[in-house]
C-alpha cells in the first residue's frame, strides 16, 4: 500500500470552504459618515469634472475682474486678492479631506489584497485537492486495469 494521503472527501472540503465576502461592501460598511463624506469628496476633487469647474471658474473670475467695467469689477486686477484668498482657503479644506480619504481608499486597497489572497489560497487548496482526487483515481484505475490482465492471462 502506498504512503500517499488519501484526498479529503467532498465533506470535509465543504468544512474547510469559508463563504467569500464582499470586500467593497464590508469596506464601505466599516466607514463612518464622517470617513463617507472624505471619501465622497476625495472621489469628486480627484475627478476631470471637477478640474474643468475650477478652470471654468479661475477663466471667469480673471475674465470679469480684468475686462468688466471698471465699476462692476469686485476683485479688479492685478490684485485678485479675494480669488487668491478663497482659493487658498479652498485648497486648505481640501488638502486634508484628500489625505484622509487617500488612507482610507489604502485601507480598503489593503483589504482588497487580503482578500484575494484568501481566494487564492482557497483555490490553491481545492485545485490540490483535486489533484489529489485525479492521483487517487488514477491509481484505482490502474489496479482495476492490472486485476483485469491478470484474469485476462488466467
Amino acid at each position: 500500500m502506498d504512503n500517499k494521503p488519501k484526498p479529503l472527501s467532498r465533506e470535509e472540503l465543504k468544512k474547510l470552504r469559508k463563504p467569500i465576502k464582499n470586500i467593497n461592501v464590508k469596506h464601505m460598511e466599516s466607514l463612518t459618515r464622517l470617513e463617507r463624506f472624505a471619501v465622497w469628496i476625495t472621489d469628486k476633487v480627484g475627478s476631470m469634472e471637477f478640474f474643468l469647474i475650477i478652470c471654468l471658474w479661475t477663466m471667469l473670475w480673471l475674465g470679469w475682474n480684468t475686462i468688466a467695467p471698471k465699476e462692476l469689477r469686485f476683485d479688479p486686477f492685478p490684485a485678485f486678492v479675494l480669488w487668491l484668498f478663497i482659493s487658498n482657503v479652498l485648497q486648505i479644506f481640501l488638502m486634508p479631506l484628500i489625505m484622509i480619504g487617500q488612507n482610507l481608499q489604502g485601507r480598503h486597497s489593503e483589504a482588497r489584497a487580503e482578500s484575494d489572497f484568501e481566494v487564492n489560497v482557497k483555490a490553491e487548496r481545492e485545485i490540490e485537492a483535486i489533484l489529489l482526487h485525479l492521483e487517487y483515481q488514477n491509481e484505482l484505475i490502474l489496479k482495476i486495469l492490472s486485476k483485469m490482465e491478470l484474469e485476462k492471462s488466467k
